[in-house]
């Protein structure tokens, strides 16, 4: 079996489980990890027995595919240089910082036929994987994705922190074209925003109220659907669904029942990057595309473009 010799740039929070993933599949072989912090790159070289840089582009040309989960603002650098080479890419989110340096690395893939997978890892929550088997037409949606506060992930607003999750779970089930966005926001402990409130509406009719914050005193991961065939409840930090749907008993009444979905608990990430495997192997798309993740991105960009103009008629 010949095995996929992989890299990541980024040996930070998020970079040091991409490495511990990729140690578990049998078909990858970790050959580099690279961080400007040089204690950081040997210190995961030394774990992982691969070698250590400061300089991402000395990777280029001894790896197949590699991680990035460097800062936002350096995504579409970093990814560029390795889809120029020909080396397949797994993007933390959000892809880019904006909609042109997004569409610029999906032309790239394309062009060399790389795999841009983009790491929405909420897509391999084992909760919104048995979600797939039951919902059918969402009508309205409700998230909530709250957290402490930490200094990880204040580079960008809140949306583009967190938010994009669920934009991603949202979008991928609607399936439908965003026509209507109204939002509000401010920043409370950065000079970005902090908490936020969107509401989404879809061609389709379907609706989706969001709300995203850094600044709250517990964890909530939440999102619920509302549909005709009944209503379901992701539980995204616990990995947990609850369905309910309606019948009709043998005398004419209405009853709500549960409904039995297997839940296969799996480890998230090591699922994504066992998927950004299969398709590099088989020359697949992935799970997540370039393309789905910049259209999150064009709906986080839009809802931070309605905060702005929110908080200039409040000024």
């Amino acid at each position: 079996m010949q095995k996929i010799k992989v890299g990541v740039v980024g040996i930070g929070h998020l970079g040091k489980y991409h490495l511990q993933k990729y140690q578990k599949l049998e078909n990858c072989t970790i050959i580099a990890a690279a961080d400007v912090f040089e204690d950081s790159a040997r210190s995961a070289a030394e774990l992982y027995h691969c070698r250590a840089m400061t300089d991402y582009r000395e990777m280029i040309g001894s790896v197949d595919a590699v991680s990035i989960a460097v800062p936002t603002r350096c995504h579409h650098e970093v990814a560029r240089a390795f889809l120029e080479a020909g080396v397949h890419v797994l993007l933390e989110k959000p892809i880019t910082e904006t909609l042109e340096q997004a569409d610029e690395l999906i032309a790239l893939a394309d062009r060399h036929g790389l795999v841009l997978q983009i790491g929405f890892v909420e897509r391999f929550n084992p909760a919104v994987v048995a979600l797939g088997k039951v919902i059918r037409k969402p009508l309205f949606i409700e998230a909530h994705r709250l957290h402490p506060f930490y200094e990880r992930g204040t580079d960008v607003d809140v949306i583009l922190d967190l938010m994009v999750h669920d934009l991603d779970i949202i979008l991928h089930f609607v399936n439908s074209p965003l026509q209507d966005v109204d939002a509000s926001g401010t920043s409370v402990l950065t000079d970005k925003v902090d908490i936020t409130n969107a509401r989404l509406r879809f061609a389709n009719g379907c609706v989706a109220n969001i709300t995203a914050s850094r600044i709250s005193m517990k964890t909530m991961q939440k999102i619920r659907f509302f549909g005709l065939e009944g209503y379901h409840a992701v539980d995204c930090s616990k990995r947990d669904l609850l369905s309910l749907s309606r019948q009709v008993d043998p005398a004419g009444q209405i009853e709500i029942i549960q409904n039995h979905v297997e839940i296969v608990q799996k480890d998230p990430l090591e699922e994504e990057i066992r998927a950004f495997i299969e398709a590099v192997t088989h020359k697949t798309n992935p799970p997540v595309t370039g393309r789905e993740g910049r259209e999150v991105l064009a709906v986080a960009l839009r809802i931070l473009e309605e905060i702005r103009k929110a908080q200039e008629r409040i000024l």
